[in-house]
């Protein structure tokens, strides 16, 4: 008895109807014949009432059909589960970013845990952002990573990082010393930004907006390099969240009054379509893993 036997049959005894199995099958109906009379000289028994040219499952057929449903159900969740062990095991991973100097860490990391997985990264300039959530859902790309809520129909969004945004200083200004400022205290200082439609634009204008400022804009960047460095320069002031001080940050953060200001990571899923085994685990891998406080960005 083999496999493809019982696969055979249970399409004609779905059927009952040889001509339409042999279509939806593929194959030619003598042969899907021929398969069936095998099966039931294997059995013993025939499971089907000929009448003319019409057939019926017969008792028999009846009672074997019940365990071929069964034994094939089972075989499937079988090899759903074997799939589901290679995909996280030795699947492959492909991710969209706008933020990769914050995800690389992470992704280094989860390999260590789990050597045999690979990742496709597509990078995103910041200011296309909005490009990863239509990758999500043309089915390009298994999960999206960065600081923009998309807020579409079908597309899951966890927070996996909340960074508190500071006011970022030149050493030596005059609000250096300071333990905690309003904005109102620095809304005549020269401002350095980010570009229109980068991401954590969007979050400082929002930041200016609730405090009633107007900002001087007198340098925009494209990566949080170039604004530290312009900073340090001592040629403006900007918004920068806590996590990307370090000892040698040469200016100082200064914390903001008023209302909780974070940049907000969210790492992106298309919830009508199959997600892996791998990129499940790589979705719960990283609330934990800036749980646990270990990134930079």
């Amino acid at each position: 008895m083999e496999l493809l036997q019982l696969k055979y049959f249970r399409t004609v005894a779905r059927l009952e109807h040889m001509t339409r199995a042999a279509e939806q099958l593929h194959i030619a109906q003598p042969a899907l014949s021929r398969t069936i009379s095998r099966l039931e000289e294997d059995l013993g028994v025939p499971l089907f009432d000929r009448i003319n040219r019409q057939i019926r499952l017969n008792a028999f057929g009846k009672i074997f059909l019940s365990k071929v449903e069964s034994a094939l159900s089972l075989l499937e969740e079988g090899r759903k589960e074997v799939a589901e062990l290679a995909g996280l095991e030795q699947g492959t991973i492909s991710i969209a970013t706008s933020t990769l100097t914050c995800l690389s860490p992470a992704i280094t990391a989860f390999r260590e845990k789990f050597p045999s997985t690979s990742f496709r990264i597509k990078q995103i300039a910041p200011a296309e952002s909005y490009s990863i959530g239509e990758l999500l859902e043309q089915g390009i790309i298994d999960l999206g990573f960065g600081p923009l809520s998309f807020r579409k129909p079908g597309i899951r969004e966890l927070s996996v990082l909340q960074n508190d945004i500071f006011l970022a200083v030149p050493c030596g200004h005059r609000l250096e010393n300071l333990s905690s400022i309003t904005l109102d205290q620095a809304a005549d200082e020269p401002f350095i930004e980010y570009k229109t439609g980068h991401p954590f634009r969007q979050v400082n204008d929002e930041i200016s907006s609730q405090a009633g400022i107007q900002r001087t804009i007198i340098g925009e960047v494209d990566e949080p390099a170039a604004l530290h460095s312009l900073v340090q320069a001592s040629l403006g002031v900007a918004f920068v969240p806590g996590c990307q001080w370090n000892e040698v940050t040469q200016y100082t953060l200064l914390p903001i009054e008023g209302r909780d200001h974070k940049h907000v990571f969210y790492v992106s899923s298309n919830e009508g379509r199959y997600l892996s085994e791998a990129a499940r685990e790589f979705q719960h891998f990283l609330i934990e893993y800036y749980a646990d406080g270990r990134s930079r960005t």
